[in-house]
């Protein structure tokens, strides 16, 4: 057999390393953003004796990270489709890095919140645009799930990793680098972008809906202020009550604008026609919702009933965080072949068993005996859903609608994760609260709140299921060389 000619190898290698620096902008992009989300708080009590928060204000140093990125995640989703994905990437990235240094000079409460918020900005604009750009750059079924695997496995791991980073640098360092960190980062990944990601034109005739841009992203903003603030003010609350009231008709205005013919909308809601798309999120929706719920919890049990510092916290993250990085990776290269709806189903399950496991944990447990297993099949069972997720949620569609779908997946993500937790701290704090009045100790009043919250988040990746089963499996077992492979109910 003859070799291949010298410039066709060289053009093959080059091609290569383009796509890779590609994936790896993309996963480090994902890693960093979702990471800011965690990283800061096990720094909270330090910041806030260092800038005097209040009680009530310390909660917005995360709250305006998350409001900022719930709220503008679609925006972000399709300005990436109309002015270019690698444009909007690297909009994004500057101002995520520009953000992360300001907060870390914050002298103030004001000043570190306002950053934080222009870091969730900075994010919603870069989070869509990286899954875009996956999208669009690896076409091939087999490449795009291996793309895939790595991007969600980034993506869960940074959770986990960012309570192992957080209890580092709460330990060894100042909490401003907790912030300072994504600097160097940031500075290194514009470049990566600059010179790796192809430009993708946008769409000319296609102007930005700006009323529904507002409306949805006001509407969300709302919604999330609302579930925030319930724990706090309770339900019944008059500002948790007109935030609420407010995103229903803010997101009614929104659905009503987006469905008038002749218009060019922001969400086209035919998107939502596509079962595999819809289904997707719906499985987002509840497994982010225990995931992300599970970090916060697992953190409170191992520090206030295991007696564990920051950084043997932190440390205890491993495996949940290898876990996740392994099963993302783990079923890539057989997701083409399987389809979505089995690996979802078995990762669901496994996801669930695990969380069931780690709530039987009592303030005598051991990490090899109690904590090693559960967090690892949590973390396999989940890294898993995240991959099949990503890849159902953007499966079948037109590459001018890559940064709407993924910006839908990721504001589907941030109302789980929000509402979520909301829900597991209102039964958490009630069954502590109801453990003292009975007479018992704090440590396991706050075990029995805490294991409830982890029982109840088992239920939500169960409640996952019938979404699961609801998306198409393949006809046949190899994808097709047109494309990605047909589904079927």
């Amino acid at each position: 057999m003859t070799a291949p000619p010298v410039p066709l190898l060289a053009t093959a290698r080059a091609a290569a390393r383009r796509t890779g620096l590609i994936l790896a902008a993309c996963c480090v992009s994902q890693f960093m953003t979702v990471l800011d989300a965690s990283v800061v708080n096990v720094a909270l009590p330090v910041i806030a004796d260092e800038l005097r928060f209040s009680r009530a204000g310390l909660q917005w140093v995360n709250s305006a990270y998350t409001l900022a990125v719930c709220g503008f995640l679609l925006l972000g989703g399709r300005l990436a489709d109309l002015y270019g994905q690698r444009r909007m990437f690297l909009c994004g990235i500057g101002l995520f890095t520009a953000a992360s240094a300001v907060g870390g000079f914050a002298g103030d409460p004001a000043l570190l919140v306002m950053a934080r918020a222009f870091q969730g900005l900075g994010a919603a604009v870069m989070t869509p645009a990286t899954l875009a750009v996956l999208g669009t750059t690896f076409t091939g079924p087999a490449e795009r799930a291996r793309a895939y695997g790595a991007w969600g496995a980034a993506s869960g791991a940074a959770g986990a990793a960012g309570v192992l980073l957080g209890g580092v640098i709460a330990q060894w360092f100042s909490w401003r680098w907790s912030l300072w960190i994504n600097v160097p980062i940031g500075l290194a990944l514009f470049a990566a972008v600059r010179c790796g990601v192809p430009a993708t034109p946008g769409r000319d005739r296609v102007r930005l809906d700006l009323a529904g841009a507002a409306t949805v992203t006001l509407g969300l903003m709302a919604l999330v202020y609302g579930i925030a603030e319930s724990p706090a003010r309770g339900w019944g609350d008059p500002r948790t009550i007109g935030s609420l009231a407010a995103a229903a008709v803010l997101l009614a205005a929104f659905l009503t604008l987006q469905a008038r013919p002749g218009r060019q909308p922001l969400v086209p809601l035919g998107i939502f026609r596509n079962r595999t798309v819809s289904a997707a999120n719906l499985v987002a929706f509840f497994s982010i919702a225990a995931l992300f719920s599970t970090f916060y919890f697992l953190t409170l049990m191992l520090q206030q009933v295991l007696g564990y510092s920051p950084l043997e916290t932190g440390l205890s993250y491993l495996p949940l965080s290898l876990g996740i990085a392994a099963g993302g990776f783990g079923i890539a290269p057989h997701l083409p072949r399987l389809g979505p709806r089995p690996v979802l189903l078995t990762g669901l399950t496994a996801a669930s068993c695990g969380l069931l496991w780690l709530s039987a944990a009592g303030p005598d447990a051991t990490f090899a005996a109690d904590l090693l297993g559960p967090t690892l099949l949590l973390g396999v069972g989940m890294g898993a859903v995240i991959n099949a997720t990503t890849n159902a949620a953007t499966h079948g569609l037109p590459v001018h609608q890559a940064g709407l779908a993924s910006g839908l997946l990721n504001t589907t993500r941030q109302l789980g994760s929000a509402l979520g937790l909301v829900v597991l701290a209102t039964l958490s704090g009630a069954r502590t609260s109801d453990g003292l009045a009975a007479g018992r100790n704090a440590v396991d009043a706050s075990s029995a709140g805490y294991g409830l919250a982890l029982s109840t988040a088992a239920l939500f990746t169960a409640a996952a299921l019938p979404a699961a089963l609801a998306v198409p499996v393949r006809r046949g077992s190899r994808p097709s060389r047109g494309g990605a492979p047909k589904l079927s109910a």
